[in-house]
C-alpha cells in the first residue's frame, strides 16, 4: 500500500483560466470537487491527481498542469485503473485512467507535451464524498 500527502488543492472554475488554489475542498459523490468545472454528472474525468515530484522535476508550479489534487510520496505511475485513493478521513476516489498529455502542455513550455507524456497524472471519480484539506493523508489500496 502506498501512502502520501495532499500538498496542494486547486479548483478550476472557468475553462481557459488559471485554477484557484484552496486550502480545503468538498468532494461530492459521483460529481467531483464542488465548484470545479469538471464536477457534473456523467463525467468520468472528475478529479486530476498529480505528484509534486514530477511538477518540481519540470520546474512547474502546483496547479499549473490543471491538477486538482497535488500529492507527495505517491508514485502515480505505479497506480492502476480501479485502485482506490482514500483521502483524509472521508473521501474515496477511484482511478479511471491516465491523463494524456495534450497540446496545452506545449502552451506552458514548448516540448513539454512529449517530455511529460505518460506522467501527466491520474484521473479519478469520487466514490464517497467528503472534505479534503491540504495536509491530508492519502492511502492507495491495491
Amino acid at each position: 500500500m502506498q501512502q502520501g500527502t495532499v500538498t496542494n488543492l486547486h479548483i478550476a472554475r472557468v475553462k481557459g483560466t488559471p485554477s484557484d488554489p484552496v486550502q480545503a475542498a468538498t468532494a461530492i459523490s459521483g460529481l467531483g470537487l464542488e465548484g470545479d468545472r469538471s464536477a457534473y454528472e456523467g463525467n468520468a474525468r472528475q478529479v486530476l491527481f498529480m505528484d509534486k515530484e514530477t511538477i518540481d522535476e519540470f520546474e512547474l508550479a502546483p496547479g499549473q498542469l490543471k491538477e486538482n489534487i497535488t500529492t507527495t510520496g505517491i508514485d502515480l505511475s505505479a497506480t492502476k485503473v480501479g485502485q482506490v485513493f482514500f483521502v483524509g478521513d472521508e473521501a474515496t476516489l477511484e482511478i479511471v485512467g491516465d491523463c494524456v498529455a495534450c497540446g496545452k502542455m506545449d502552451a506552458l513550455r514548448l516540448g513539454l507535451k512529449d517530455k511529460i507524456d505518460g506522467r501527466r497524472g491520474m484521473l479519478a471519480m469520487v466514490i464517497n464524498g467528503g472534505s479534503i484539506k491540504v495536509g491530508d493523508s492519502i492511502r492507495v489500496e491495491p
